[in-house]
């Protein structure tokens, strides 16, 4: 028996090693339940955690008070593919935090205090295939830009929100998106929502209910009306209503046109007058040289 503990001898150091630093590593009032997690949900954590260890992969910080997260917070952790903010307190993410992150295939940042998604919130994260945005009650913009670059995302999740209108092209430059939820939002059915309208119904595939429980309500009333209720022949007004956008644009031209063609005119009977003042100069010149 001696000899086969000698020779695991070097082995079983190399692994109390290993646990001694993987325990010393991990930080205070989180647990490391792996070699690359980090567990510090629920942990009442009113910022995020200090001495992370730069290898991790999984990072649990759900359930706790965080306000924001540090512009930088990203840089250093590359291997980093499972972030889990859910159910915290982020108001804000500056754009470009989450674009460090190459390798960041999930995301939650669901059950927070989110009020708008900017463009470049998300860079260019072309590893991200699934994305937790719901259960932001606050949250009522979502910019046309703001899932650009996201070639891999396959899951967003945008429901129980506060968005009255999402612009189409936030969704259709998701060229692998199968899943997508926005349920439970305050939809309102005028012209701005007819292109998401149509959307829908050309991918109800990717709702996981079809539009089974999705409504709007009537700009006139507020009356909620379920989606499938309606067709494009609810929105057939709005091809031929103009916006106070398009008629302000109309009236300008308009004016612009008309301030053109004044000025135009104006210059044309200058000339015409100018010449005739010259041509009538010269004709009493020759007139007095013959006499």
């Amino acid at each position: 028996m001696l000899p086969c503990v000698r020779w695991l001898q070097p082995f079983l150091a190399l692994l109390a090693s290993a646990l001694f630093t993987l325990g010393e590593n991990c930080p205070t009032s989180c647990l490391c339940p792996d070699p690359h997690t980090v567990d510090c949900s629920g942990r009442g954590l009113t910022r995020l955690p200090d001495s992370i260890p730069l290898d991790v992969r999984r990072l649990l910080l759900s359930d706790n008070w965080i306000p924001r997260i540090p512009a930088d917070f990203l840089v250093l952790y590359s291997d980093l593919v499972y972030l889990d903010l859910r159910n915290n307190s982020l108001s804000y993410i500056e754009p470009g935090t989450l674009s460090t992150s190459s390798r960041l295939v999930f995301l939650d940042l669901g059950s927070n205090n989110l009020t708008e998604i900017p463009k470049g919130t998300f860079g260019e994260s072309r590893s991200l295939i699934k994305l937790r945005l719901g259960n932001n009650p606050h949250l009522s913009a979502v910019n046309e830009d703001a899932f650009l670059g996201l070639t891999s995302l396959r899951e967003l999740e945008l429901e129980r929100n506060a968005l009255s209108g999402l612009q189409v092209g936030a969704l259709s430059q998701l060229p692998s998106l199968r899943v997508v939820r926005l349920e439970g939002n305050p939809w309102v059915c005028n012209c701005n929502f007819a292109n998401l309208f149509a959307w829908l119904m050309e991918n109800r595939h990717k709702l996981p209910n079809g539009v089974d429980g999705l409504d709007c309500s009537l700009p006139m009333d507020g009356r909620r009306v379920p989606l499938n209720q309606l067709s494009q022949d609810s929105f057939r007004e709005c091809q031929v209503t103009l916006t106070l956008t398009d008629l302000l644009i109309i009236i300008f031209s308009g004016i612009s046109v008309s301030v053109v063609a004044i000025m135009a005119s104006f210059f044309l009977a200058s000339t015409v007058h100018c010449f005739q003042r010259w041509s009538k100069g010269n004709k009493t010149e020759e007139e007095e040289s013959e006499e």
